[in-house]
């Protein structure tokens, strides 16, 4: 962030040149720098760089306000957040204004009177663009007061007539005048309080209890909302659909790539105020989460109404990592390295995220496990397809054993299997980037080696026995 300018009254801001532009018109002519640039529009949005962004674009240049459409977890609400990127970093506004009336169009009474009375030497403060931005999340109990403004009975009882426009308090919608405003989930909010929005689209006028407060308001509307057909809690009412100038559909991750990245971006699991390193994800262990993700939103079994949110396998890699990390804490690792043991702890903490039919109804976790299968048996054969592990498999054809489990360190599991010939290529597809030196290396190479038996557990070429917290696989 920039320092804000230093002018601090109405006339030292004419005799800077400064040009008062619209909030569309500031979103407008930054967005065609941006892409005259070619920096991305809306930096950290994944996976909708060919098929949203470009639909948000338009709609910007356009200058129409925006509804979009889809399921929850698609990242509509970071996409929103992300538009206040493209406002001017700072703008003038009167010093003390509740809407943020700009120095050279005042709206409200307080600062038309003030105008009348400083000129020139009218106060100026700048507000960053951070501060240009509301949002409300729709309820059934959100009042017209609470977006629009109520009259004031504290303002009343300091002498104040009802006849007096300073009786109002403003809500949320004028307040964020000459910013960007979002309602997230639109139909949720009770028609008539979606009436109290018509004006502010087509008019950009309010009323409150009476009050014709013919406030030109400057602002974006964006607001979200499921489609209709599969939400019952509400909808959008068509005058006021009518209004938004721009519909865009949203969508889950379309590639696995993306979901990946997306996943990578917005996983919380650099604890820098932990006692121990970092914890390590390793990509395939990654991959694996990304599938299984993918795997239950096509699921027949899930509530295809509902969706899965991508919340769903960001908490999964998480809860993964937070398993690894208990793991170091038990043992004494130094570093906490994700493993194939640590992916069974996903099941009870996302079973809650996944809404089901009626007809699975109890049958959640069989369908989970069934899933992450599913997922680890498609990253084997995408990551370690034509390697030859027969020099694993070998060991264990004379009954060997090995115990691992989310309780075994890496270098409890690695002694027990000792020298194994095909680790460097097992490394080489699972890690190209290489893994380091010292613990981090054991920790992934006990990863690897995890990865590689229970590949070879689903295609039937080990047997495996596990009691929860301990699995051992053997011929």
């Amino acid at each position: 962030m920039t320092a804000s300018p230093t002018i601090a009254t109405l006339g030292d801001l004419r005799a800077s040149g400064h040009v008062h532009r619209s909030v569309k018109t500031e979103l407008r002519n930054n967005l065609i720098a941006r892409l005259a640039a070619g920096v991305p529009s809306l930096p950290g949005i994944v996976g909708f760089e060919e098929t949203v962004v470009p639909e948000v674009e338009r709609a910007l240049l356009a200058g129409h306000d925006i509804v979009l459409l889809g399921e929850r977890g698609q990242g509509k609400t970071r996409l929103i957040r992300t538009l206040v990127g493209l406002l001017d970093e700072w703008t003038p506004v009167i010093a003390g204004c509740e809407i943020n009336d700009h120095p050279y169009a005042p709206e409200c009474s307080r600062c038309v009177a003030l105008l009348a009375t400083d000129g020139e030497l009218l106060p100026v403060a700048w507000k960053h663009r951070s501060a240009r931005y509301g949002e409300k999340l729709a309820t059934p109990d959100t009042s017209v007061g609470d977006l629009i403004g109520d009259v004031d009975p504290i303002k009343v009882a300091q002498g104040r007539t009802l006849g007096d426009p300073e009786t109002i308090h403003f809500g949320l919608v004028p307040r964020t005048n000459r910013g960007i405003i979002a309602i997230n989930e639109l139909p949720d909010l009770a028609e008539r309080i979606q009436v109290a929005l018509l004006n502010v689209l087509e008019e950009r006028d309010i009323q409150v209890r009476g009050y014709q407060l013919r406030m030109s308001l400057d602002l974006l509307l964006v607001a979200s909302a499921n489609p209709e057909d599969y939400t019952n809690r509400g909808r959008i009412i068509t005058p006021l659909k009518d209004r938004f100038g721009a519909e865009v559909r949203t969508h889950y991750p379309l590639e696995l790539s993306d979901e990946l990245s997306l996943i990578a971006q917005e996983a919380a699991v650099l604890w820098s105020d932990s006692a121990l390193a970092a914890p390590i994800v390793p990509s395939h262990i990654l991959e694996v989460v990304g599938r299984f993700a993918r795997n239950v939103r096509d699921a027949p079994q899930v509530d295809q109404r509902s969706g899965v949110s991508a919340r769903f396998a960001i908490a999964a890699v998480e809860t993964v990592a937070a398993s690894a990390v208990r793991r170091a804490a038990v043992t004494g690792e130094p570093i906490a390295v994700a493993r194939i043991a640590d992916l069974p702890s996903v099941i009870p903490a996302s079973r809650g995220k996944v809404e089901f039919d009626d007809a699975d109804e109890g049958r959640e976790f069989d369908v989970l496990e069934h899933l992450l299968r599913r997922s680890i048996s498609e990253t084997f054969r995408a990551r370690l397809a034509g390697l030859d592990l027969r020099p694993l498999q070998e060991r264990f054809d004379q009954g060997f054993t090995v115990n691992t489990g989310d309780v075994v360190s890496a270098e409890s599991f690695l002694g027990q299997l000792g020298p194994v010939p095909v680790l460097s290529a097992l490394l080489e597809r699972l890690e190209p980037d290489g893994i380091g030196e010292g613990p981090a290396a054991i920790g992934i190479a006990a990863a690897a080696l995890e990865f590689a038996l229970e590949g070879l557990y689903l295609n039937k070429r080990l047997a495996k026995d596990s009691d929860g917290s301990t699995t051992v696989y053997g011929s």
